[in-house]
């Protein structure tokens, strides 16, 4: 088999590679760890709820944890996915790679499965801290129930309360969904990444864009509102126009903000939805990126 031969086909082992060489560089950054220090004390600080009942403690502390969670996925997934391409190409690393032969693509998909990667290890690493502030909260509010209840019916079914309360399979499905906008951002970054010139730059743009997808859904609504309600023109066509390409161009992050239903009952059929637009995001980033980053001049 030639070298060229090989260098069209595809290798799960070289992606494989790629993305185990990228976690270790990722969790080597210092700004992995003060994000993850930030977040811990972040979830920590959740647990000073205690001028609320106890249903609205859980639901408080749970809100402020989760999106605890979700800001550093999402600061971690920018910042991160950012620095890999200039980083490579600073080194030269990239050319030594892509040398070897290794296609653009697998190169580009080991990078963001690198990212992915570290984006799980950092929810694996809050997850139990999370699991520890609930437990912490249960503890305390049985302990409270039980002095002030007389012992009976009632105080049974207010100590069920509690724990159902404290731990559910809601959570699940939300934490999952935290996941996927940081893994959708970490996608959206790279693909910045492939026509950027600096990491500066990249995360300026990227920034940009991830504030203009959470007010998106604003945006489109007002927009086709207004197109709705007035005379059909050429004019509205046109913004109407607009508004589609930026629908496909700028993620809908405000659909992935379930956070509320995450602490309370998440309907399946809307945690499907959400995780299926997350993978189509991801799909469509990273591709539209490789087709950028395969015609560019190294």
């Amino acid at each position: 088999m030639t070298a060229a031969t090989q260098h069209k086909t595809f290798s799960l082992a070289r992606v494989f590679a790629i993305a185990s060489n990228t976690l270790l560089e990722l969790v080597r950054l210092k700004v992995f760890y003060f994000l993850l220090c930030f977040a811990l004390l972040f979830i920590a600080v959740s647990l000073a709820t205690s001028t609320l009942t106890f249903q609205e403690q859980f639901h408080s502390m749970k809100s402020m944890a989760l999106g605890g969670m979700s800001m550093f996925t999402l600061l971690l997934a920018v910042l991160s996915t950012a620095m890999i391409i200039p980083k490579d190409i600073e080194e030269r690393t990239l050319y030594t790679i892509l040398a070897k032969p290794v296609p653009r693509f697998e190169y580009l998909l080991g990078k963001l499965g690198g990212v992915l990667a570290m984006l799980l290890v950092a929810m694996a690493l809050m997850i139990p801290m999370l699991v520890l502030v609930l437990y912490v909260k249960e503890q305390s509010s049985l302990a409270a129930a039980s002095r002030s209840l007389a012992p009976g019916p009632d105080r049974d079914a207010a100590l069920e309360q509690i724990r159902l309360a404290a731990f559910s399979a809601d959570l699940i499905p939300g934490l999952i969904i935290i996941y996927l906008k940081a893994a959708v951002c970490a996608s959206l970054t790279l693909l910045v990444s492939t026509f950027a010139t600096s990491s500066i730059f990249t995360i300026i743009v990227s920034c940009m864009v991830i504030i203009c997808g959470y007010v998106q859904h604003f945006a489109r609504e007002h927009a086709l509102g207004a197109v709705a309600v007035g005379t059909v023109s050429v004019m509205n066509f046109l913004v109407k126009g607009v508004t589609i390409l930026a629908m496909l161009m700028i993620p809908d992050l405000w659909a992935f903000d379930i956070l509320d239903d995450a602490t309370g009952a998440l309907p399946l059929d809307l945690f499907a939805q959400t995780a299926s637009l997350g993978g189509v995001y991801i799909a469509a980033y990273f591709l539209i990126g490789y087709l950028i980053f395969a015609g560019k001049e190294l």
